[in-house]
């Protein structure tokens, strides 16, 4: 699988595209804002930062009103800050990074509106904001030495560059699982431990000294590889189409063999000894919070659903979310041979009977770093 090639939310706006079922994205934008702003603020040199240009990447930033979002939460962000420390407010840089497949269109869509309310909201005082797309893999160089002030990445660093090798072993299963063989755990573990390296190596040359980063990323809550909030909805992705193949053939068995996704949902330790061992970056936050699988579920208290209606509610949220992001994924790898309405009908009848027994919930990680 060709990573780089494949990988993409799904595009327009209709009803299962990824603009229409992003909820998810968002909350876990909207929940790191306190990391925004207390990086933002704890950068080294602030009256620097905030002189003349500010400059914002935003990694992985997807598609939709979720992009503009992020853009317009740190302008707010940068723009108290100045008035608070009775500083000009400086010209805004907003890039926007993806892979190439990435729905661009939808978002350019979207800027005039955004530029108009930016100068209806801020006044006349506002300075300008420019925003561009650079599309291509974080896995790569992105931006001139020392260029940038603010790296964002939400919801794209748990994507690997590529699938890791040697698994052809992780027989009906598409990801790790409880009966995966011991070598996938490892090699995914591994392959996450070189991409993220990677990635702070990277981003360390292209970020100006004290600039800053905040990252927020599918976890784990336990070093075990098989948590269920590190594995379970995947798990129930693969029964989903292993009952396409016992009902009258609707997936050959030997496409589910080859397929294994590349994503990784790396548990704490993970993640500090990578950003330990490559040195570049101060880690300065790490939290984590969790979310339902349903975004619209707001019930934090109960440990199942409690009823087969509501769990279907749920089931059926649940599986809109994934599909906006699975079904390139799957359509590149399956391609006629597979239909993608039958399989997340089914995903949504695994998913609300689960819900009924456990109410596993996605386990997310935010951290802010600074550059050395």
């Amino acid at each position: 699988m060709e990573v780089e090639n494949t990988l993409h939310m799904k595009v327009g706006d209709g009803e299962s595209s990824y603009a229409s079922n992003s909820f998810l994205q968002e909350i876990a934008i909207r929940k790191t804002l306190h990391v925004l702003k207390h990086t933002i603020k704890g950068m080294v040199d602030l009256e620097a930062s905030l002189s003349n240009v500010f400059v914002l990447a935003d990694l992985g930033c997807g598609t939709g009103t979720n992009t503009l979002l992020l853009a317009s939460m740190v302008i707010d962000l940068v723009l108290e800050l100045c008035k608070e420390n009775n500083l000009k407010a400086p010209q805004f840089q907003v890039f926007l990074n993806d892979l190439f497949g990435n729905d661009y269109n939808t978002i350019f869509q979207l800027l005039p509106k955004f530029t108009a309310n930016l100068k209806k909201e801020k006044g006349e005082n506002f300075g300008s904001c420019f925003v561009s797309a650079i599309p291509g893999s974080f896995y790569g160089r992105l931006f001139p030495d020392e260029s940038l002030h603010l790296v964002h990445s939400s919801y794209a660093l748990h994507w690997l560059s590529k699938v890791p090798e040697g698994i052809e072993n992780n027989k009906a299963n598409i990801y790790m699982a409880k009966t995966s063989p011991p070598n996938v755990f490892e090699a995914y573990g591994n392959q996450f431990y070189t991409d993220f390296i990677i990635f702070l190596q990277l981003r360390s040359k292209e970020v100006v000294r004290g600039g800053c980063m905040v990252l927020t990323f599918l976890g784990r809550s336990s070093a075990d590889p098989t948590t269920d909030d590190g594995c379970r909805l995947m798990e129930l992705l693969a029964q989903s189409l292993l009952d396409m193949v016992k009902e009258q053939g609707l997936v050959e068995e030997s496409f589910i063999n080859s397929f294994n996704l590349p994503h990784y949902s790396p548990c704490e330790d993970e993640v500090r000894k990578a950003i330990h061992n490559e040195g570049s970056f101060c880690l300065n936050t790490f939290n984590v919070f969790q979310g339902n699988w349903d975004p619209y579920d707001t019930d934090y208290t109960n440990l199942v659903d409690l009823n087969e209606q509501i769990s279907h509610i749920h089931a059926k949220n649940c599986a809109k979310a994934l599909r906006a992001v699975m079904e390139p994924l799957l359509t590149s790898h399956f391609g006629n041979s597979i239909n993608i309405d039958v399989l997340f009908q089914k995903l949504q009848m695994h998913v609300a009977e689960d819900l009924t027994n456990k109410k596993t919930r996605y386990f997310n990680i935010a951290i802010s770093l600074s550059k050395k």
